[in-house]
């Protein structure tokens, strides 16, 4: 009876193992991405250009959101689900608040002369952050149906997984918005 129970705790969740599948999956697409970002850097027409300063500000609002994603899972865990429902909902506006930076980041550069056509480097910034936003935006969804069922009247479980799925996926868009700017930054 131990050795099963001992077993089943050694087991990963499915959905969580299906959600590491998928962000090794998303990784992948976006060391492909970063990847063709340095090849076409090394051709001689090549425009170098600062990064929107909102993208800065973009990453405070995604490191908020991870934070209050991280305590909203804390509170279920601790069955004070008023502060949870409270918790979740602030995720997801700040991952809404995220996007529309990223929004007006893309205005600055069209603005500024760098439109999705123009050149090389700008139209790679336009894909890979807008691909990263898709999938914060997917984020968000999630956000949206777990604040769904918090506010349900008639509670059936309390199991903690589907709040630590979404907070993992949260947490890795986070990560990887940090490492796409880092790579804007440096290898401008």
């Amino acid at each position: 009876m131990m050795q099963t129970m001992s077993l089943q705790r050694k087991k990963i969740h499915p959905h969580k193992y299906a959600l590491w599948i998928a962000m090794a999956s998303i990784t992948m697409m976006f060391i492909g991405f970063t990847s063709a970002y340095v090849v076409k850097r090394a051709q001689a027409n090549w425009t170098t250009f600062a990064l929107p300063h909102i993208f800065w500000v973009s990453t405070a609002v995604i490191l908020a959101s991870s934070a209050t994603m991280q305590l909203a899972v804390k509170n279920f865990k601790e069955r004070n689900m008023i502060r949870y429902k409270q918790l979740i909902t602030l995720t997801a506006i700040l991952g809404v608040a995220f996007a529309v930076c990223q929004w007006f980041g893309f205005v600055q550069m069209y603005k500024n002369g760098l439109p999705l056509n123009g050149p090389a480097s700008a139209s790679f910034i336009y894909v890979i952050a807008g691909v990263h936003i898709l999938h914060v935006l997917g984020g968000v969804v999630v956000l949206l149906i777990m604040f769904a069922r918090a506010y349900r009247t008639r509670v059936r479980t309390y199991s903690a997984v589907p709040a630590e799925v979404a907070a993992t996926y949260w947490h890795f868009v986070d990560v990887l918005w940090l490492y796409l700017l880092i790579f804007f930054s440096i290898a401008r």
